[in-house]
């Protein structure tokens, strides 16, 4: 039966059906050594030959895996690196294709989800599931509630409009603050941003629950095997 190109390198475990489409029209996949550059267009998995870079993409595998590590601060989200930096992806010893499911900054810690299952990296990554993200964050001084409210209603920052969905003090000295902190947007470096522009910088942040997934008990550079489709009907857990 035939399906669409996107859904197909998806289903293979390369990338999320969206990172699927920008890899298609950025030209680096062939069919049947043409070069196809429409997420659109529908092959016939088991006769049509997908290749990515040049490398034939073998197609869905019956295993899928769901992992969630702890990734330290000091390592990338990135598959790959051109300066050699450390990759989250080496602390998971599995022999399989894993890509990771949205993206902590170099500088962040925290909970990470790993699959080769590019529907379900789609259910949690594209903007319309509205997925909530929670994150505990230190901030440079104390926060009045001014300020609070002014990050949860949102201001714009190089021509988009950056909110929060909520942020909760939990501990307050004289110098710094630590705050609860989720978001439903998936903004390159958003915290972090919106923090700055208001003057108290983000000292460290860590992310602690996407959706119904917890860190729980991991440790900087442990990781456990999960179960997304119960994990993720959870709507507003605890964390574990």
């Amino acid at each position: 039966m035939e399906e669409r190109l996107s859904k197909f390198i998806a289903r293979s475990g390369v990338s999320s059906r969206r990172k699927a489409e920008q890899i298609i029209q950025s030209g680096r996949i062939t069919v049947n050594g043409a070069i196809v550059t429409d997420p659109h267009c529908r092959i016939l998995p088991g006769a049509d030959v997908v290749s990515l870079d040049n490398e034939i993409i073998a197609g869905p595998s019956s295993k899928r895996y769901y992992v969630a590590l702890y990734k330290p601060s000091g390592y990338l989200s990135d598959l790959a690196d051109p300066r050699g930096r450390r990759l989250a992806r080496q602390l998971i010893d599995l022999d399989a294709p894993l890509f990771p499911v949205g993206r902590l900054d170099y500088n962040s810690e925290g909970l990470m989800i790993f699959t080769n299952d590019g529907e379900f990296a789609n259910s949690i990554m594209h903007p319309r599931y509205e997925i909530e993200k929670e994150y505990l964050a230190k901030l440079s001084g104390r926060l009045t509630r001014e300020e609070m409210a002014l990050l949860t209603t949102g201001f714009a920052l190089t021509g988009e409009t950056y909110r929060l969905r909520s942020i909760t003090p939990i501990q307050e000295t004289a110098k710094n603050g630590w705050y609860r902190i989720t978001v439903i947007e998936g903004k390159n470096r958003m915290i972090r941003k919106m923090a700055e522009a208001i003057n108290h910088p983000v000292l460290r942040l860590k992310r602690v629950r996407i959706n119904g997934i917890t860190l729980g008990r991991l440790r900087p550079g442990e990781y456990r095997f999960i179960l997304p489709p119960q994990a993720m009907r959870q709507n507003n857990p605890g964390l574990s």
